[in-house]
């Protein structure tokens, strides 16, 4: 970013870090064997609707693009309260899940909607009832790490579980060190 830019306010966007979806697998096991919690066969991937440079002239063509291919998994979009845009994938081996999140996130930065991208979201449920409850890890794609989120009914949050779960899983995935950025994902099409 050069000199005028700053005094003008304009900032430079960052790039997605992609990688560190990989590591999910591994974690998906010490989740597993340490607080009893599978993978519930959901994920989906969160961005902005519309804006940005593109070489794609419309949603649509992001739709066409995005479902190329849907032999890995039932796919679907939905739109959020909030406006956000989400193909949500429904597959339950977390291995798919993780490829196909990954393969969406690279398609949408090769046809210049990388600003567009927001986070992407794995589902985790007890696998013995009611156990912990549900959690869903959050990938923030341009921090490259991921945090917790345990909802609960009425708009709540388990704050001592995603604590817990960060304690387990930290070796295996790159966390978000700043809790300010463990945002609430209220209404997710995520289960």
């Amino acid at each position: 970013m050069g000199f005028l830019d700053a005094v003008l306010g304009r900032t430079k966007q960052v790039p997605p870090k992609l990688d560190a979806l990989f590591s999910l697998p591994t974690a998906a096991l010490t989740l597993q064997s340490q607080l009893d919690l599978i993978p519930s066969g959901h994920a989906g991937l969160c961005f902005k609707a519309g804006s940005g440079e593109s070489t794609l002239s419309g949603d649509q063509d992001v739709r066409e693009l995005l479902t190329l291919d849907e032999a890995d998994g039932e796919v679907s979009f939905t739109t959020d309260d909030l406006g956000f845009t989400w193909f949500v994938i429904n597959d339950d081996d977390i291995g798919t899940l993780v490829t196909r999140i990954h393969g969406a996130h690279t398609t949408l930065i090769e046809h210049g909607l990388g600003p567009r991208l927001l986070c992407a979201v794995f589902g985790f449920t007890p696998a013995t009832k009611p156990g912990c409850g549900d959690v869903r890890l959050v990938y923030l794609t341009k921090q490259g790490t991921f945090y917790p989120f345990a909802p609960r009914d009425g708009e709540k949050r388990d704050n001592e579980l995603e604590l817990l779960l960060r304690s387990f899983v930290g070796d295996d995935l790159p966390m978000e060190p700043e809790l300010s950025r463990w945002m609430a994902l209220w209404g997710l099409p995520v289960q």
